[in-house]
């Protein structure tokens, strides 16, 4: 078996791995797709286009890198300085989209029970019953889909470099393209299975006259990954 082939069987088996262990890569998506009512079809085209600039970010980085001559060391140690930069990203998101959580949860759930006269006006409506298709989209609805671009072009596939160094020291232009390509494919791909799995499970629960609280829980959730990753390591 030829050395670009083990390279290529490598970044496919690290690109599996690297995004299973690490929950950051499908617990938003997963959680966010319930709490914002994301089609599946949605859901997985932001899971897609997040994978690519999650990708993308890594290789151009790895790209400018290596043409500038910068060591193996340096260009792991600024991955690491970035994925350090992402986990707080994501533990920032988690906390305001847990607050946000909890505002719906007083606007639509908390009050709604009260008497008119004591219920804000926003929600004082001639009928209480909320029927959830009947909640319009608000702003944060319309930024969280960027806002997971947005982090997701900032995280590092730290075990990316690594392996790019090695076509790129032997001049193979079509060695670097073949294992970005690989690594890519097996990443989004691996990314998009788990979040199709965990959109389908939960589509499986009922939270009939819960669905105030699903922003609240979502919030929860990223905030928990964001965690995870900045002190775990996931």
């Amino acid at each position: 078996m030829s050395e670009m082939m083990v390279l290529l069987l490598s970044a496919a088996s690290l690109g599996l791995i690297h995004t299973l262990l690490g929950p950051d890569h499908y617990l938003p998506f997963i959680v966010l797709s319930k709490a914002r009512k994301w089609t599946r079809t949605r859901t997985l085209w932001i899971t897609f286009i997040s994978g690519v600039g999650h990708v993308l970010g890594s290789v151009a980085l790895g790209m400018i890198g290596i043409a500038m001559g910068l060591s193996l060391s340096k260009l792991e140690a600024f991955e690491a300085s970035r994925g350090s930069l992402v986990g707080w990203m994501l533990i920032a998101f988690g906390v305001l989209y847990t607050a946000y959580g909890v505002f719906k949860y007083m606007k639509r759930g908390a009050h709604v029970h009260l008497p008119s006269f004591l219920r804000p006006k926003s929600i004082k409506h001639t009928h209480l019953h909320l029927d959830v298709k009947e909640i319009e989209e608000d702003q944060a609805g319309k930024l969280t889909p960027w806002i997971l671009f947005l982090i997701f072009v900032f995280g590092p596939c730290e075990v990316l470099i690594p392996m790019l160094i090695y076509p790129a020291a032997n001049q193979s232009g079509m060695g670097v393209f073949l294992v970005a390509l690989v690594f890519g494919i097996a990443t989004i791909g691996t990314m998009m299975l788990v979040v199709f799995l965990g959109y389908q499970g939960l589509s499986l629960l009922r939270f009939k006259g819960r669905e105030h609280q699903l922003h609240l829980f979502a919030g929860f959730v990223i905030l928990l990954a964001g965690a995870g990753m900045q002190f775990m390591g996931l």
